[in-house]
């Protein structure tokens, strides 16, 4: 089955006289007791189990490329976060995490934490840099020892490198290293870590799968039955559930990824080659044009071999100090000044903004998240917003 098919028709009710096309939204805090030689699923309670989780969970593993998601299925959590601490939460105390120099701040905000409080060792790399990231995993020397996870993203946030999943993956696991990826940024449409060796996928579902910025929810897929005990574990005992509500609103939203994700890509495609042309041409103040369809991306031809759905809806502009940057923002009338990505407005923001965005993002990087509005009056409002900016 093609993945807009599968999105579309994927868990739904079954096909009975009168039954309702979609499931309805369980509301309930426990779940009625069961025999006790009574076998089938046993719910017991609701941090435990709820079944509109079962939906949106078994689409994604699906989506992921998961064999058998009725058996195994992706993990909803409360938020991306979430789902980033409990795989995070897979290396054991005192283990040792190789994550890039560039990633969601949140993530890299919570490694900071685990290794302040001495509970993991943390290893900051460029992931387009394959050695180094190897050298880092295998350790350099036995006070190091291997890395217990190796963390990427590709492509990353903001700066929007691409690492080479399938080598990195190999050499990680041939250290003895988990690997996990988020892929939030791609969604499954674009790229399926887990068919590249990787053991464990998050998302921000709050992002392109839920896709209405509404909704705070994040997932974990694995292949593997022992990761998933340990995660959905995690997800019991630390509380970190979904909602029913926000379940039952991103299986809607899953619905139409495809035809969303397919307009903004067109969109951030255009909006980039337009915006490098003007900055070869001098007609707008662009320092830099960053995204991964333009020929002259670094890892152009590993994201068109690796990321096979299309290049993504974010790009980046690099204006001339934080000043500019920011007139540029306060000058647009259809972009959203706003934080988050994903959603079927378009968003901008300046990155380093942020007290914890590494030093090595420039200080007038703009991160575009570009949504489904026509792309031509997207495209006026850059003209006049960096216009506006440049005279003032």
């Amino acid at each position: 089955m093609h993945p807009e098919t599968l999105l579309v028709s994927a868990s739904r009710p079954a096909r009975e006289v009168d039954a309702p096309v979609n499931d309805p939204v369980h509301f309930t805090s426990t779940f009625v007791g069961w025999e006790p030689d009574a076998a089938g699923p046993r719910r017991l309670y609701g941090r435990m189990s709820n079944p509109t989780w079962d939906g949106p969970e078994q689409l994604l593993a699906a989506l992921e490329g998961v064999e058998d998601p009725a058996g195994r299925p992706a993990l909803l959590f409360s938020s991306g976060m979430a789902a980033i601490s409990a795989a995070l939460h897979l290396a054991p105390n005192g283990g040792r995490i190789v994550a890039p120099q560039h990633a969601y701040q949140g993530g890299l905000s919570l490694l900071d934490s685990l290794r302040q409080t001495g509970r993991l060792a943390v290893d900051r790399v460029d992931v387009t840099d394959a050695e180094a990231v190897l050298r880092a995993v295998r350790g350099t020397g036995a006070a190091d020892g291997p890395a217990s996870i190796l963390w990427l993203e590709s492509p990353t946030n903001p700066m929007l490198e691409v690492a080479d999943l399938a080598t990195l993956t190999e050499a990680a696991h041939a250290a003895g290293a988990l690997v996990v990826v988020d892929n939030t940024f791609a969604t499954p449409l674009v790229q399926r870590p887990l068919e590249l060796g990787a053991d464990v996928v998050v998302h921000s579902v709050t992002k392109y799968l839920a896709g209405h910025s509404d909704v705070v929810l994040g997932a974990a897929v694995t292949d593997d039955a022992g990761l998933h005990r340990q995660l959905h574990a995690h997800r019991t005992l630390h509380g970190a559930i979904a909602g029913p509500m926000e379940a039952f609103l991103a299986l809607r939203g899953m619905r139409t990824l495809a035809l969303r994700l397919e307009r903004s890509q067109a969109n951030a495609a255009e909006l980039a080659r337009r915006l490098d042309a003007a900055r070869r041409e001098g007609t707008l103040p662009v320092a830099a044009v960053t995204y991964p369809g333009l020929p002259d991306h670094p890892q152009h031809a590993l994201a068109a071999a690796q990321m096979q759905g299309g290049f993504g809806s974010v790009l980046t502009v690099v204006m001339e100090g934080a000043a500019a940057a920011d007139a540029v923002v306060q000058n647009l009338r259809h972009w959203v000044p706003a934080t988050s990505l994903g959603g079927v407005e378009s968003l901008v923001e300046r990155r380093r903004r942020f007290d914890g965005e590494p030093a090595t993002v420039p200080a007038g990087l703009l991160r575009l998240s570009v949504g489904i509005e026509h792309v031509d009056d997207l495209w006026e409002d850059l003209q006049a917003g960096m216009g506006a900016a440049a005279v003032g």
